[in-house]
């Protein structure tokens, strides 16, 4: 059966985004980062997404996992939620070390069940089916645990202060990576054998400790860790060479009607009239979404939402928002921009613009750097200086793999 279909889910996933990064915050690279100094690792961009998200996407696509935990600090939990966007998750408070943070995950683990559990380093973006795969035939063989992990090319050397002294011989050597992958009940108790004054290297020395025999599959580079700032330059050309940009635009109108207030970017703007539509007639987020349909060659909001379908009628626009984001990830992409200038003489629309970012940028799982709202008037001139409504238009640009040729359906 093709894993990705599996009708049981087993296994839990246990996605650490707990640390700092002090070593990789400088990362202002030109691989995709934006230079956010300021953000950990893992929140900074790769490829047009946040570190976070690219294993967050790798664990949800495959069925076999009932539920994915993410370990994190208490004030990044927004964070998390934003690049998680529509994948459902779980929260787990990080702790001072990692060895506490994998314990506050595999608690959360434990109260939710599964066989397997999946120990994930949130800042290893490069994780692939194929290891996954191999990781549950190994467990499912009856191996205790499984890890990634390749054999060490590099002649080894012990360098103390730098002064190199003597050869270390490297056969049978392997850089253990991650997801580390366990029978949920002998990790579980593993840690909870673990003496509090034990520092481990990582998972699998906290089983060794506990007895247990670990295998190791093929790891990848692909799935080596970002620590220093040129790691997401290396990282990025690994991942994504075959990412290519694609832009789409997007524009729609609404005429006023009885109302007291307009939405806007999914944000109730007061209003001497509302705007009259079918749904709830989000002329931000209608346009943005045809951007976004439109880079992916997949037609209008109609053709997706039909406004003669009476289900629609009312309806949220964050729902088409979101269907539109979901496609682009569903072809393998990611949104790297989106700007949207709202044409009309009132309401004004700065007040607002700050919750309408907001809002936006959560909805699409981008960070609020990533989605420009502007407001301009047409001088008097036209249906939107006569004030009879609203008109916006939106650029989305996305970024799909090269191979990327059919509008989807």
């Amino acid at each position: 059966m093709d894993p990705l279909q599996s009708p049981s889910p087993m296994a839990v996933a246990i996605l650490v985004a707990g640390g700092t990064g002090t070593r990789a915050k400088q990362a202002a690279s030109t691989a995709g980062s934006s230079g956010q100094i300021d953000l950990p690792k893992q929140f900074q961009p790769l490829g047009g997404k946040p570190i976070l998200r690219w294993s967050l996407e790798a664990f949800s696509r495959d069925l076999r996992f009932g539920a994915i935990v993410v370990v994190c600090a208490p004030e990044m939990r927004d964070r998390v939620l934003a690049c998680a966007g529509s994948i459902q998750i779980q929260l787990a408070d990080a702790g001072q070390t990692r060895t506490q943070s994998v314990a506050s995950g595999l608690q959360a683990a434990a109260a939710i069940g599964g066989s397997f559990c999946f120990i994930h380093d949130a800042a290893r973006p490069g994780l692939s089916q194929s290891v996954l795969d191999h990781l549950f035939l190994v467990l499912e063989a009856g191996a205790d645990g499984a890890a990634p992990g390749l054999p060490m090319a590099d002649a080894l050397w012990v360098a103390p202060d730098g002064l190199v002294q003597q050869a270390q011989a490297r056969d049978g050597l392997v850089r253990i990576q991650t997801p580390q992958a366990f029978q949920s009940k002998i990790i579980q108790a593993a840690y909870a054998a673990l003496p509090a004054d034990q520092v481990p290297l990582d998972d699998v020395a906290v089983a060794k400790a506990y007895g247990a025999n670990v295998r190791v599959v093929a790891g990848s580079p692909r799935l080596d860790k970002i620590t220093w700032p040129e790691d997401f330059d290396r990282m990025t050309r690994l991942l994504a060479p075959q990412l290519l940009p694609r832009i789409g635009s997007g524009f729609d109108a609404h005429r006023f009607a009885e109302g007291t207030f307009v939405t806007l970017c999914g944000v109730e703007v007061p209003h001497s009239h509302r705007l009259a539509g079918h749904s709830d007639a989000d002329v931000a987020w209608h346009c943005l979404a045809d951007a976004i349909y439109g880079a992916l060659s997949a037609g209008d909001i109609g053709k997706h939402f039909p406004p003669t379908d009476p289900q629609w009628r009312g309806a949220a626009s964050s729902i088409f928002l979101a269907h539109a984001g979901e496609m682009v990830r569903a072809a393998g992409g990611s949104i790297n921009h989106i700007d949207l200038t709202i044409i009309c003489e009132r309401p004004k629309i700065g007040p607002h613009r700050e919750a309408m970012v907001q809002k936006t940028a959560n909805l699409l799982g981008l960070r609020e750097t990533q989605v420009s709202v502007k407001a301009t008037t047409t001088e008097g001139m036209g249906f939107t200086g006569r004030a009879e409504g609203i008109a916006a238009q939106a650029t989305a640009t996305i970024l799909l793999p090269a191979d990327f040729g059919t509008a989807l359906t």
